[in-house]
């Protein structure tokens, strides 16, 4: 697992100074009259990332060194969403048990240092589009835990007000635009996020997170291709943990060292340690920054996953020994150990973190509880933003089409009365 950020082989397009146009892509193709596109040649002695020359100092710079340093209130807050999601997803996968949670469950069990550095470096302004394995995310994006557990638990107070579920959150006020179940689902959406944003001048940046199984599918390919060739502002994420659900990334990928497809489309990419919250912090910024110059991104997060695809998976395709590597390469006991060693961490702060992150999930948990079902009247209220003619608003269990009007004088049997 590499302990700091690579710059990949992609090559980086030049900044066509859209935003500074304010143009939208119209105005980014005026001001890349006469410049190179993405497709050009890196003029003599210029070095681009990942291009064969030196990689960018920030694209290097591993945790502690490069960039400013960070605060110790940086470093710890880092800490206590890396506790807090670890502990709600333990009460998650307890609820599913208990059966407080319906349909698939996928949790963030070792993708807490990816969870936290990543969220941190996005702007409140930023959208952010996940995949199915959510929780975590939609926690450090802000929404509040009783909000997510309660639409776990299905209840009128969650964030999707109980039509959701597990994979399927989704927040205007955080801009956290969901949660998708279809494999790839959000990766043209995120894309056309981004168009919107470019087309209006805005200067918000997209974060499409993705697993190592997306890059597979044909989507992710024709969303990066049109970001590349429109230089949207979005940074595609592609939290890598070895797995699509049984299958390693060796087994599936002829190019196991996912960032690289970036180089297809000459798309500035980096691969960086997922276990590490401030080496992915800084990738992720770095990443954020180019995005918003007009030149998308590919940044892929390396970590384990500690338990099965979902909460119903004993993972048994995993030997002994892998499990027991992954236990030991726990994200949160190593950054522990890191800040107790730099003075940052002492026990006792770590067993107060810890019982305000088990005190904050328990009454999460004792809210959804409380929180009322749905009203089945309500099924149909978000299916669409505006109102479609002919919707079909039929419950399960009704017929497709009304019964056949019966003649006067009939009985139920069709018998003359």
């Amino acid at each position: 697992m590499p302990p700091t950020t690579r710059a990949s082989a992609a090559g980086n397009p030049p900044d066509r100074g859209a935003r500074a146009q304010g143009g939208g892509r119209s105005g980014r193709r005026r001001a890349a009259a006469g410049t190179a596109g993405p497709g050009a040649p890196a003029a003599e002695g210029e070095v681009r990332a990942g291009s064969g020359g030196e990689a960018p100092a920030d694209a290097e710079a591993g945790p502690g060194t490069g960039g400013e340093a960070l605060a110790d209130a940086e470093l710890l807050a880092f800490y206590r969403q890396m506790v807090l999601v670890r502990r709600f997803e333990e009460r998650a996968a307890r609820a599913y048990t208990e059966a407080k949670v319906g349909g698939y469950c996928h949790l963030n069990l070792g993708e807490e240092a990816t969870v936290a550095g990543l969220m941190a470096a996005a702007r409140s302004e930023d959208y952010v589009f996940t995949n199915y394995r959510e929780h975590g995310y939609a926690l450090a994006r802000g929404i509040a835990p009783e909000r997510v557990m309660a639409e776990l638990y299905g209840r009128t107070d969650g964030v999707s007000k109980g039509w959701g579920g597990s994979m399927h959150m989704f927040d205007v006020a955080s801009r956290f635009m969901g949660g998708y179940g279809i494999v790839g689902g959000q990766v043209p959406l995120a894309t056309g996020a981004a168009l919107a944003v470019d087309y209006r001048g805005g200067t918000e940046a997209v974060v499409c997170l993705m697993g190592d199984g997306t890059t597979n599918i044909g989507a992710f390919h024709e969303s990066l291709n049109i970001a590349a060739l429109w230089g949207l502002p979005v940074v595609y994420v592609v939290v890598n943990n070895g797995l699509g659900m049984g299958t390693t990334v060796e087994q599936s990928s002829a190019e196991p060292e996912l960032h690289k497809r970036a180089a297809s489309y000459r798309m500035a990419s980096a691969r960086v340690d997922g276990n590490d919250p401030v080496a992915v912090f800084r990738a992720a910024r770095t990443a954020l920054d180019s995005a918003r110059a007009g030149r998308p991104y590919l940044l892929e997060t390396v970590s384990g996953r500690l338990k099965g695809h979902s909460v119903v998976d004993p993972a048994r395709y995993r030997t002994r020994e892998e499990a027991e590597a992954l236990r030991a390469a726990d994200p949160i006991a190593a950054y522990a150990v890191r800040l107790h060693r730099q003075g940052v961490l002492t026990d006792e702060l770590i067993e107060r973190i810890d019982a305000e992150a088990t005190a904050a999930v328990t009454a999460a948990a004792a809210f959804a509880d409380a929180s009322p079902h749905p009203d089945v009247s309500t099924l149909f209220d978000y299916t669409y933003a505006t109102p479609v003619p002919n919707d079909s608003r039929r419950l399960p269990g009704e017929a497709l089409f009304p019964a056949p009007p019966r003649p006067v004088g009939a009985s139920p049997a069709g018998v003359p009365a």
